[in-house]
């Protein structure tokens, strides 16, 4: 086991003790895309002791450009992303603890998803998400690491509760967001440096050295060769309602959850039932057939082809409706569906 991790252990900021701190330890990352798979990879190689990944879709052929877990196999079959996550970290790290999740992650599921975890890795596409990680991060005192990239930019910064800023506190004054994968694209050279400056802050915070974590916001621009980093210290705010003196956590409220969103980067829009369910995917190939249409079906989620539009059946209730970014007919469509 000590010559997997030997060139590893050499490294002074790591050493003996903090590869024992790294293999007690336990991460989540949220995401299983671009950053997510970059992270897990790193981290698995590493030899962190436990991690779980949360992903929502399945593996389609656009992903393959920068997702660097993924195969065109499972392109092809539609593997969900934490599935196909799990069995290739799995046979990279065989003494790594590998947990895949298939699931939106909702006000119902943070809480649990969190328990025991030391670390959480943002590696979403939406704010809603992050805004979730943010507040039940400092509710359990957990440190998270936010990640974005679109085009040739990237962004980083680390959050510790009770020292730094939140991801609340930042919003204001800092512009975090606006280009979407959709609109601008993205380049698998600005993915993995984010992912670069996520999981060397992630092994700093898991081997316990906390003195070596960046305090500031760094971005950059890799095609036009720039690059800052700010400190944010003086963002903090005592007023602020997820980490300032009198929290309340305002994103962990089931009212601030929407359950239906055009999916970032995608021509989607994702419908979530108010309540999860156990569907039946062979009552539900049964029910489809009588509409006609093409029917692929996997373990995991049943895909439904009618004309210029793809429709995605997971087992929780989601539904995936591919080719359209109209909220009204995206459930027009739902209800057609499922009567």
């Amino acid at each position: 086991m000590q010559e997997r991790y030997s060139r590893q252990i050499l490294f002074d900021g790591i050493g003996e003790e903090g590869q024992q701190n790294l293999q007690k330890k336990h991460v989540l990352i949220v995401g299983a895309g671009a950053l997510g798979t970059g992270n897990a990879e790193i981290l698995t190689r590493a030899g962190v002791g436990r991690l779980t990944i949360v992903d929502r879709d399945y593996v389609e052929v656009s992903n393959l450009q920068r997702q660097q877990l993924y195969t065109e196999r499972d392109a092809n079959d539609r593997i969900p992303k934490a599935i196909a996550a799990q069995k290739r970290l799995r046979e990279i790290n065989p003494y790594v603890e590998v947990d895949g999740k298939i699931m939106d992650v909702t006000v119902e599921e943070i809480d649990r998803l969190v328990s025991n975890v030391d670390l959480i890795i943002d590696a979403t596409d939406n704010f809603e998400i992050r805004f979730l990680i943010n507040d039940v991060s400092q509710k359990h005192r957990i440190p998270w690491i936010y990640g974005g990239c679109v085009s040739s930019y990237g962004i980083s910064f680390t959050v510790l509760p009770g020292e730094t800023p939140c991801l609340n506190c930042l919003l204001e004054t800092i512009p975090l967001g606006g280009a979407t994968c959709d609109t601008v694209g993205v380049i698998a050279p600005a993915v993995q440096m984010v992912v670069a400056y996520q999981s060397a802050e992630a092994l700093k915070i898991l081997v316990e050295d906390f003195e070596a974590v960046r305090r500031k916001l760094v971005s950059f621009d890799l095609w036009k060769n720039e690059q800052s980093a700010i400190d944010v210290s003086r963002l903090r705010k005592e007023d602020c309602p997820s980490c300032g003196t009198s929290p309340t956590y305002p994103y962990l409220s089931y009212e601030n959850q929407t359950k239906t969103a055009v999916l970032c980067g995608r021509n989607t829009v994702q419908i979530r039932p108010p309540k999860k369910v156990n569907r039946d995917l062979n009552a539900l190939v049964t029910q489809l057939e009588n509409q006609g249409g093409a029917i692929e079906q996997n373990p995991f989620l049943v895909s439904y082809q009618s004309e210029d539009r793809r429709v995605v059946f997971f087992k929780d209730g989601r539904v995936l409706i591919h080719g359209m970014k109209d909220i009204v007919e995206a459930k027009k469509i739902y209800h057609q569906l499922l009567g």
